[in-house]
């Protein structure tokens, strides 16, 4: 019997945005070398952008499918581990960790997180619903 995922997309929406707000402030909060600044400066627009695009409650426009905003994290949390070596800072102890933390962070919502949930599925596009209420 598989356990149910405590996650839902509407709490997904919260931890991204959340995540993504952390991200942003952690280069000033931190002091980091400016490699490691730009890349999670860029990590949180673009965790921002993917967020207010994707298919779940807390979008601006529900165009990415929830799968695959899903996928698309898989991705960046599989490439943060490296991104210290590939980006030169790697002796930067609290930019390196950062990047280790926000891997496991994004492992651990993923594989807690409902990608089935209620909310994850689309909404009627409009011209259907106006169809209907004819």
């Amino acid at each position: 019997m598989k356990r149910p995922k405590p996650i839902s997309p509407r709490i997904h929406g919260m931890l991204d945005y959340s995540t993504a707000a952390a991200v942003a402030a952690a280069p000033r909060i931190m002091d980091l070398p400016a490699p490691a600044s730009r890349l999670f400066e860029t990590l949180a627009g673009g965790y921002t952008a993917l967020s207010a695009v994707t298919d779940y409650p807390l979008s601006v426009r529900r165009m990415v499918p929830f799968k695959g905003h899903g996928a698309a994290e898989l991705a960046i949390g599989l490439a943060l581990p490296a991104m210290p070596w590939l980006l030169g800072f790697a002796d930067n102890r609290a930019a390196r960790n950062l990047c280790f933390g926000l891997t496991a962070l994004t492992l651990v919502v993923a594989a807690l997180t409902d990608w089935n949930g209620a909310g994850a599925r689309r909404r009627p596009h409009r011209s259907s619903r106006s169809a209907r209420a004819r």
